[in-house]
């Protein structure tokens, strides 16, 4: 039985892996949840499943759950705040972590995941964008391991060669045959909108993706494909690839996750119906698989596949992300800063659909710093570039 903890246990990635525990209960056990400030649903994890910690980051929230539980004769133990949080993803009984934390909130807690030498199901990509080179530094030294739980960085996973699963990040694509990673996408919500009519979009309309249920913040980065680019940043770093090596595709179906091509001409596709379960089933499972209970693929049902070009003009966040990795870990963790706080205004209607590319770009050409060797350095780059993309946002909406 594997003992696992959660971080971020209730949100959609977090849910999704409490289903599949629920459905293996003889295969896995929850030790520790990991929570904002949602308590009633950790109530609700907490009666289901009966961990023996629970953090939430809000000292108000950890308080009333308390309260709650103990009037429900609940043994779990509370505790509150970032430094607990490090501490239960660092927990000697603990197997596996998974790390559904969203943004640089959830950088700190990975990393004494990989200290701890845990297995970590990476749902957190702003680890990797922020603190890439850091991030691989200490798993590399350590004796964790990563599996990728996005449903495109898992699918290439799935079809890679063992000996690149054993050794993600170090491992060689060209000497294990593999000539490219294709990185497929939805598009989003607007890839057939014109130039005028993204300007007009809502909120409401962004986080309305046509084949996945995601939170707010991811469903407006697939609807700019920030996400996407983000995605390439985070399938450099797994995967060890050049940028020759990876190509990115539009697949407005979303059936095929990822593509990996080998030099002998072959074309691997990882087919599903767009469900987190699949992913996260089989990271928590590798090698082996579980019956993750989803809806299974007809391909009867299915009478077509397209694939299209990215598209740079209507969606310029893609190629800005594309571009910040190749000028350095710095530009990357400005850019994810910004982008926190222009999706952020978005949702408050404090600027237009098409403002979030201005606000990103304004604030990493107005940015100039030193590339970090330490996660305080990245932590430093990361507030100084939240204030600068704070007054951009002021300027905008003034």
């Amino acid at each position: 039985m594997k003992k696992i903890t959660i971080l971020g246990s209730t949100g959609s990635i977090g849910i999704s892996t409490l289903s599949i525990v629920q459905n293996h209960p003889n295969l896995f056990k929850v030790i520790a949840l990991v929570a904002n400030k949602n308590i009633t649903r950790m109530l609700q994890q907490c009666e289901l499943f009966s961990p023996d910690w629970v953090v939430m980051n809000d000292e108000k929230s950890a308080d009333l759950l308390r309260k709650k539980l103990k009037n429900r004769k609940i043994k779990t133990f509370v505790l509150s705040g970032e430094k607990a949080i490090c501490e239960i993803s660092s927990l000697p009984e603990v197997d596996q972590v998974i790390a559904a934390i969203t943004g640089i909130a959830g950088l700190l807690p990975i990393l004494s995941a990989i200290y701890a030498g845990k297995t970590i199901l990476l749902a957190n990509k702003e680890s990797l964008i922020t603190c890439g080179y850091l991030f691989m530094k200490a798993l590399i030294s350590s004796k964790a391991k990563i599996f990728p739980i996005d449903s495109e960085h898992n699918a290439i996973f799935q079809l890679l060669p063992l000996e690149i699963q054993k050794n993600l990040g170090v491992a060689n694509l060209k000497k294990n045959g593999v000539k490219h990673i294709i990185l497929t996408g939805s598009g989003g919500p607007f890839y057939n909108f014109s130039l005028s009519d993204l300007s007009n979009v809502t909120p409401m309309q962004a986080c309305s993706h046509p084949n996945w249920s995601m939170g707010k913040k991811i469903s407006v980065d697939s609807a700019t494909m920030m996400n996407k680019g983000f995605e390439y940043a985070e399938a450099r770093w797994l995967f060890n690839a050049l940028d020759s090596e990876i190509e990115i595709l539009i697949h407005p179906q979303s059936i095929i996750h990822s593509m990996v091509e080998y030099y002998d001409g072959a074309v691997l596709a990882q087919l599903s119906v767009p469900d987190i379960k699949i992913s996260i089933s089989y990271a928590m499972s590798w090698p082996n698989r579980l019956h993750s209970k989803v809806d299974f693929l007809s391909f009867l049902k299915k009478n077509n596949l397209s694939f299209f070009e990215p598209d740079f003009i209507r969606f310029p966040c893609l190629k800005l992300a594309i571009d910040a990795f190749s000028q350095g870990q710095a530009a990357m963790t400005v850019l994810n800063a910004a982008n926190e706080i222009a999706v952020s205004a978005f949702l408050d209607c404090k600027i237009s659909f098409s403002k979030i590319f201005q606000v990103n770009n304004e604030t990493l050409m107005s940015s100039c710093f030193s590339e970090p060797n330490t996660i305080e350095d990245v932590l430093e780059i990361d507030r100084t570039s939240r204030i600068l993309a704070m007054n951009k946002v002021l300027s905008l909406s003034s």
